[in-house]
């Protein structure tokens, strides 16, 4: 009982965002590199049948130029700064309190990656993603070690490539969107979007609405293992937009996940309007014969730019779904590792 009036007090006891410390945030204003970096952590080598889950601390983030960003990668080092396997990487969220999502009056995502999540680049004179000196960002990561080898000094870095500020391009200011099936909080307290996988076939999904018009550019998905495909929809038309698989290995794990890209020549990309209903559906089929705790995951995320004389829409901090999920967001860095030792969770990604 006392460890779990523990565990409450820590979940409820949620600081505001001047309180979370700051990540180091480097910058190279001759090649145009911003590395946001979190501070330092242990490794443990894993347990016989699980993985290690290490939470980093979620931090923020003060953006140092006004810039465009065209390319990200996530980096994994240990203390003498040898990079370590991707695999370590379970995910890396970066967001923006002062912005809103484009499906939901919440905190806008900027930025998802996890282990099976490639470099994303896109051309820097078309698109690029604004960001203003002095900007808040919030940062956190998690990392999953499978193996029996323990890590020292382990780093987590996330690299952007940009264009500086008040150049005349790129062309499109593009901005991140992002739809997951556990909308709009995932599970209480700390909005984990990971839901229970049963035996068998399952299918979850979420649909929305865009708050303003405009055109996908591409997107990327995320699926854990036994993960078969994701489908996004427009239900008032019925036109499936895009399905996409993961490639997996003779196991049926999640090896990565294709990025799509929609914007050719031709064209720009898919236009979504406010008046569509928009639906992401997740499939799985679990072949083990039991279920696996926070086994499954369904999301996807991309660029979207604005049609023309449209601007992104502002935060409405007063609102209590936005709140909520910031409270989560605040949450979800302090407590993911406590509740991974209490409640034996080994997540499978």
């Amino acid at each position: 009982m006392q460890a779990v009036a523990l565990f409450l007090a820590w979940a409820l006891a949620v600081p505001d965002l001047d309180s979370l410390p700051q990540a180091t945030v480097l910058v190279d204003q001759n090649a145009h590199w911003l590395v946001i970096e979190l501070p330092p952590v242990e490794i443990p080598p894993s347990g016989p049948g699980g993985e290690a889950m290490v939470g980093l601390p979620l931090c923020q983030v003060l953006v140092p130029v006004s810039a465009s960003l065209h390319s990200s990668r996530v980096e994994i080092l240990d203390g003498s700064g040898r990079e370590l396997p991707r695999a370590l990487l379970h995910h890396f969220n970066l967001s923006d309190p002062d912005h809103r999502e484009l499906f939901l009056p919440i905190g806008l995502h900027v930025l998802a990656a996890s282990r099976e999540t490639p470099t994303i680049t896109v051309p820097r004179f078309l698109f690029g993603l604004p960001l203003q000196r002095g900007q808040r960002l919030i940062a956190g990561a998690m990392l999953a070690n499978a193996s029996p080898v323990a890590y020292h000094g382990v780093r987590v870095r996330l690299v952007l490539r940009y264009v500086p500020g008040g150049r005349p391009w790129p062309l499109y200011r593009a901005y991140p969107w992002a739809i997951d099936v556990q909308y709009p909080l995932g599970r209480p307290p700390t909005g984990s979007k990971a839901f229970d996988l049963p035996p068998g076939r399952t299918e979850r999904f979420w649909e929305g609405s865009p708050a303003i018009p405009g055109t996908i550019l591409g997107l990327g998905g995320h699926l854990h293992d036994y993960g078969l495909s994701l489908e996004l929809k427009d239900v008032t038309t019925g036109v499936v937009l895009w399905r996409g698989a993961p490639v997996t290995d003779s196991a049926g794990r999640v090896v990565t996940f294709p990025l799509a890209r929609f914007y050719n020549w031709r064209r720009l990309g898919v236009h979504v309007v406010p008046e569509h209903r928009y639906r992401l559906t997740a499939v799985y089929d679990n072949p083990t014969g039991r279920s696996i705790r926070d086994g499954g995951m369904g999301a996807v995320a991309g660029l979207f730019v604005p049609d023309r004389g449209m601007t992104w829409p502002a935060v409405d901090a007063r609102d209590t779904l936005y709140q909520r999920d910031l409270a989560a967001t605040i949450r979800a860095g302090s407590v993911d590792m406590m509740e991974d030792m209490m409640m034996g969770h080994h997540t499978h990604d």
